[in-house]
């Protein structure tokens, strides 16, 4: 964060430094920090409307989210697996929602070391009250695009996907 002439505070991001000498960095670079200064900017705006609004954190909203996918449940392995962090994470979040009546924790009838975790129906409940106005927020956030204009961004993504996996399939 910067402060303005006039003393008012003012967002300062890695694309904002970058335009301070473009010369130094490549059309790439500056997509790049395009593409995470909008994603940082979404995500911590999610972040503080869950917390004021629900008491909640968003790595709680993205395991009920997980889970919602499931209704049969899913195996903590598998949950650490789609939301790419440690088994150690998910335990301390499981904990949490199962401590506050959110999730339940089972173990599995066919190997006893095997954990299964779903929705309560109070999780099931209280997640889509969230997910109605995490719904909303971001189409607030993203109410200066047209349709058109979505689903040329949406294209365009999808070939800078294409692209990252192409050469992560080479790297790999």
């Amino acid at each position: 964060m910067s402060i303005d002439d006039d003393g008012a505070d003012q967002w300062l991001d890695g694309e904002t430094k970058v335009l301070e000498a473009p010369g130094d960095h490549g059309d790439e670079l500056r997509l790049w920090l395009r593409l995470l200064t909008c994603a940082t900017l979404v995500e911590t705006e999610v972040r503080r409307r869950l917390r004021e609004e629900f008491d909640f954190t968003l790595p709680r909203f993205d395991l009920l989210a997980q889970l919602e996918k499931a209704p049969e449940g899913m195996v903590l392995g598998e949950v650490s697996k789609r939301m790419m962090v440690s088994a150690g994470n998910i335990t301390s979040l499981v904990d949490r929602l199962v401590q506050s009546g959110h999730i339940l924790r089972t173990t599995s009838p066919t190997d006893r070391r095997v954990q299964v975790i779903s929705l309560t129906p109070f999780g099931h409940d209280e997640f889509r009250k969230m997910a109605t106005r995490h719904g909303d927020w971001i189409g607030n956030l993203f109410a200066g695009l047209s349709s058109r204009d979505s689903a040329a961004l949406m294209k365009e993504l999808a070939k800078l996907k294409r692209s990252i996996r192409t050469e992560l399939g080479r790297s790999g």
